[in-house]
């Protein structure tokens, strides 16, 4: 494996660090240094001038307002900027800027690209992701929202569940059942819905971090456009899993930054609790570095494939149980490091409401207790570990299928 890059993407790289250190301020720590109000407007601001560079759309087409680069100039974007501790984007770009705007530029008619992809980048529209239903999470297509043709709309029933930031959207892309009779693999369409509009009610639930950020999302009668169909009527299980596969070379990428950086301020606080001399305590902080660097490794092999343009495989599994099984326990050895100050929080608890705190965060009781919660829910979305080992188990050891009900 050639881990290397070649010289047209280190001179973008040079470009970026150029732009970051014209952007930020000498004693710039990351934004997790930040106050939560301070650091929701620098956010704001910061997505303005990505925007404005053409940072968000780096990738896109010149003619639909991107820079018409490669992906492995997104990577190189994507690791400096986790390395400088600065988003991209706003929380809801995950859906808008890089799920929905490369499902469209792959799938999308014109004019559903001429209309909606300048609109996802100025930020005039934001979007969530209406996948998950309460009896079809690690079956999704088991789904049970239709959606039926009336005149020139669709009309759509039913419930999304797990909807991260509908309380924050405008719209939403949803699977729905268009064809009760086909194969329940090929009966599903790919719709964009409006979400405020009568017959649509979402309902945010609290986790037990105490954050605000999944919803439920009812549709009663919900109206969308017949041509707001992405990828063709009855093809939307096609559209979803290539979506399902535009984040894995970025995340290859840049979560080893982030657990990297996590790891650094573990040892800080070890350090800060007189912890550093124990010698459990050291070997368990060693074996935390030691996985970081077996991820690292890990996201090469996967962005590999990713720049190939192969499609998702058991890889990605590895991937997903990997980070999110190791995150449990590094967020367990915070805590038994903190002790009983682990149970009181004080302090900012994490901006981010999945996988780790904000690069320059303190090492505060609230930003590691709340990080040890979010953990936790790190094996259940986006694929269940038990769900992952099941693929793993098929796919890659040839196992006998598991018996379905």
């Amino acid at each position: 494996m050639d881990i290397s890059y070649p010289p047209e993407t280190e001179a973008f790289r040079s470009e970026v660090k150029g732009f970051l250190s014209d952007a930020l301020p000498a004693d710039w720590k990351g934004i997790g240094a930040l106050d939560e109000d301070a650091a929701w407007a620098f956010a704001r601001d910061w997505r303005r001038r990505l925007a404005e560079r053409g940072y968000l759309s780096l990738t896109w087409p010149e003619q639909y307002g991107g820079r018409g680069l490669s992906k492995l100039h997104q990577v190189v974007l994507m690791e400096e900027l986790a390395l400088a501790g600065v988003p991209f984007g706003l929380p809801q770009d995950t859906f808008g800027v890089k799920m929905l705007a490369n499902t469209l530029l792959r799938w999308g008619t014109e004019d559903q690209k001429t209309h909606f992809l300048p609109r996802i980048l100025s930020g005039e529209d934001t979007w969530c992701q209406g996948y998950s239903e309460p009896d079809a999470g690690s079956d999704l297509a088991s789904l049970r929202t239709r959606a039926v043709r009336e005149g020139d709309e669709w009309v759509i029933d039913g419930q999304k569940v797990w909807t991260s930031g509908a309380h924050h959207s405008d719209w939403i892309f949803v699977l729905a059942r268009t064809n009760h009779d086909a194969p329940k693999h090929r009966g599903i369409s790919f719709l964009l819905v409006p979400l405020h509009q009568p017959g649509v009610e979402v309902r945010p639930f609290r986790m037990m971090s105490g954050q605000l950020h999944f919803n439920e999302v009812f549709f009663n009668g919900a109206r969308t456009r017949a041509d707001l169909v992405v990828g063709g009527v009855d093809n939307g299980w096609t559209v979803a899993q290539s979506l399902l596969g535009v984040e894995r070379g970025e995340e290859a990428a840049t979560n080893p930054i982030l657990f990297k950086a996590e790891v650094e301020r573990l040892v800080e606080l070890a350090l800060l609790y007189g912890k550093d001399q124990d010698p459990v305590i050291r070997q368990r902080i060693a074996w935390c570095w030691s996985k970081v660097e077996i991820m690292r490794y890990l996201g090469y092999r996967i962005l590999t494939g990713w720049l190939k343009g192969a499609e998702p495989g058991p890889e990605s599994s590895i991937a997903k149980l990997y980070w999110s099984e190791y995150h449990t326990k590094v967020t367990d050895l915070a805590m038994d490091i903190m002790g009983l100050h682990g149970q009181v929080p004080v302090g900012r608890p994490p901006l981010r409401t999945y996988r780790t705190d904000d690069p320059g965060a303190a090492n505060s009781s609230a930003s590691w207790s709340t990080t040890y919660l979010i953990a936790r829910s790190g094996t259940i979305y986006a694929g269940t570990s038990q769900v992952q080992r099941n693929i793993l188990a098929e796919k890659v050891l040839r196992l006998p299928r598991e018996p379905r009900v």
